[in-house]
């Protein structure tokens, strides 16, 4: 008889993982993987941007790692992965080089296309640092659901990216640590205040990596609670039939 088991750190539950390529306009290859519910068809998908790559940034940063090994099950959204042009991961390297989020717009561009062409439904972006400058600026020219923001350092991202969301009906959503190392809450409100219906989420006590179960946790739920909400709150325990099983 199967029993609740409580979902840690590592925990990966069941799922169809796909290794995936990405083809940009301008002729590299993007490696990723796109995971989907174990079956029928998602509620809704999430085309994660990872945080900066010269930084350590790749599509296995743990908030990401997490997204895709639970919100298939536990929310019965997609979860696509990728590592922007230059980036490395043990999923393997990507085409060209770093561009410092010039040519990544073609990067966002080629995981659009790749999420129309599937058919995935109802697609979010979500940036993390570095990807929230690629989502503030070229996410408002895409075919999204919404855009979550989740520390964004504000850096490459001008007042103008800002403000060109001013008008835009689709959700925005900023979750902003309270002691992240680049943008905290206060600053954050005066720096997004040229769009009104941008949504500020002050994190107590988080920080700009989010590190922890409770701080990772946290941000899964407010995805979730914006993406999908009939699945939210997320479970801290599952049936432990929906538990990958591990080799060896």
């Amino acid at each position: 008889m199967s029993e609740l088991v409580p979902i840690r750190s590592q925990t990966v539950l069941r799922a169809r993982r796909d290794d995936i390529e990405l083809q940009t306009a301008d002729g590299l290859t993007l490696v990723g993987e796109l995971a989907l519910p174990e079956s029928g068809e998602p509620a809704a998908t999430l085309v994660t941007l990872h945080p900066l790559p010269t930084a350590g940034g790749f599509m296995d940063s743990h908030i990401y790692r997490k997204a895709a090994w639970r919100l298939p099950a536990l929310a019965n959204i997609a979860v696509l992965r990728f590592n922007t042009r230059g980036t490395s991961s043990p999923r393997g390297t990507s085409e060209g080089s770093f561009d410092d989020g010039i040519g990544e717009r073609l990067d966002v561009e080629a995981a659009m296309r790749f999420v129309a062409d599937r058919g995935l439904p109802n697609p979010w972006i979500i940036g993390w640092s570095f990807g929230t400058e690629l989502a503030l600026k070229y996410g408002r020219d895409l075919h999204t659901a919404g855009t979550i923001l989740l520390s964004p350092p504000l850096h490459r991202a001008t007042a103008d990216d800002v403000a060109a969301w001013v008008g835009d009906t689709r959700p925005l959503v900023a979750l902003i640590p309270e002691h992240d190392d680049y943008l905290q809450p206060a600053e954050a409100a005066t720096r997004f205040a040229s769009v009104p219906h941008l949504e500020l989420v002050a994190v107590d006590g988080g920080k700009h990596l989010w590190v922890g179960e409770s701080q990772s946790s946290r941000v899964l739920n407010e995805i979730v609670k914006r993406v999908h909400p009939a699945a939210y709150p997320l479970p801290t325990e599952v049936d432990e039939s929906l538990v990958q099983p591990t080799a060896g």
